[in-house]
């Protein structure tokens, strides 16, 4: 387990998690990596530490560089566990270290580890000295939890972002510049529909605060190190956290009996003549947190579901549950469906998209038993009527 140099005397110590599949409900199917980064100056400073279980791999990878007990920082920007789990064991090591984090972070650490360290609250607009190099702090709060801060090393020029500009990849290559730029871009559309869209008008405050820095390497939390494309993905930030939708459907359904699904494809239909991008993902085969990737760029969220008891199919009602937490702004919503007898269905994904989600909401759709020819073509008529007006 070798430390990986990202600047001299600045290495990057932290985790690959091959084999994470599941981030509390989100699917991660390349994996992740815990970034932890090491600073070797007058002041030996390590910024984060890993999940618990990735202890042993980032100890291994500091004592390359240095004794652990030589530290005499750890910053930390993020209470949750995937960042802070190695904490309590490294403080054993480096018994001296001073812990650096927010007031939030520090009760949230406490909390978490009732641990007797010694801490040190980090203040904006002051300067952190470790010798030939100086951090500063800025405060992120709710990007994505309350305790939340960014780390800058104005001498590098590096900016150790914490959660933002992160993505869930497990890989041996560190940089933006060693691996296929789409992928990167994929998975960090993804982290932020999956994590951070709720929070964009916090988001933006952040990039407005950052701004103001000159910034050659950003270093997040999860992922690949941005140092050649940090325009593009500052852009696509600045993007999401607008709540920017593109002209696109997505076409979100369960079925039963394949009714709801030509409903769906009838849909599709309208959109595809209106000159409109559209997505399907049928629920039985479509994972939550990919459907959300694409929602957080969509224009327009179409659900579907049959009436099963009186109720939701339990994957369409899962799947709006996620979605509401999420909270995507200003769409336009449209429920649709099939139904036996009650049809209350509709009407219940009709209510969450207006209610709870506050999309604009379009006419229901639903069709009883089985839709003939001549529904789906009324289907695709009525629809395109209501998205070119």
């Amino acid at each position: 387990m070798e430390a990986i140099k990202i600047t001299d005397n600045i290495y990057w110590v932290g985790g690959i998690d091959w084999d994470l599949r599941n981030f509390h409900g989100y699917s991660t199917q390349r994996g992740s990596t815990y970034n932890a980064y090491l600073i070797v100056d007058d002041k030996v400073t390590l910024i984060d530490t890993v999940k618990h279980y990735l202890y042993d791999e980032m100890i291994e990878r500091i004592s390359k560089v240095i004794d652990p007990a030589e530290i005499d920082y750890v910053v930390s920007n993020h209470v949750e566990m995937d960042h802070s789990g190695g904490l309590s064991k490294l403080m054993k090591v480096a018994s001296d270290a001073t812990i650096i984090t927010s007031p939030k972070g520090k009760s949230g650490l406490q909390k978490h580890y009732q641990g007797d360290w010694d801490f040190q609250l980090a203040k904006p607009g002051e300067e952190l000295d470790l010798g030939s190099r100086s951090l500063n702090f800025v405060f992120t709060p709710m990007v994505h939890w309350p305790d939340n801060m960014v780390t800058y090393l104005p001498e590098e020029k590096i900016l150790f972002s914490n959660d933002a500009f992160g993505q869930h990849l497990a890989s041996s290559e560190r940089f933006d510049d060693q691996y296929p730029l789409d992928i990167i871009l994929e998975e960090a559309k993804k982290y932020y529909a999956n994590i951070v869209l709720p929070y964009g008008a916090q988001v933006q405050r952040a990039l407005d605060t950052v701004s103001d820095l000159d910034v050659e390497m950003i270093a997040p939390s999860h992922g690949i190190i941005w140092r050649d494309n940090i325009t593009k993905i500052i852009k696509q930030y600045q993007k999401w956290s607008a709540n920017k939708t593109d002209e696109k459907a997505v076409i979100i359904y369960g079925t039963m009996w394949d009714s709801t699904e030509e409903i769906a494809y009838a849909i599709q239909d309208a959109f595809e003549e209106s000159k409109i991008k559209t997505q399907m993902f049928n629920l039985e085969t479509n994972d939550k947190s990919d459907i959300m990737t694409e929602v957080a760029t969509a224009k327009y969220i179409c659900v579907g579901s049959p009436t099963l008891n009186n109720n939701l199919l339990p994957n369409v009602s899962a799947f709006l549950t996620y979605m509401k937490g999420l909270a995507p702004k200003d769409r336009f919503g449209l429920a649709f469906g099939s139904y036996g007898w009650g049809g209350q269905s509709i009407k219940q994904v009709s209510e969450i998209l207006e209610q709870d989600c506050n999309f604009n909401v379009l006419d229901q759709i639903k069709v009883q038993y089985i839709p003939t020819k001549d529904n789906l073509t009324k289907i695709t008529k009525q629809v395109k009527e209501k998205i070119t007006k």
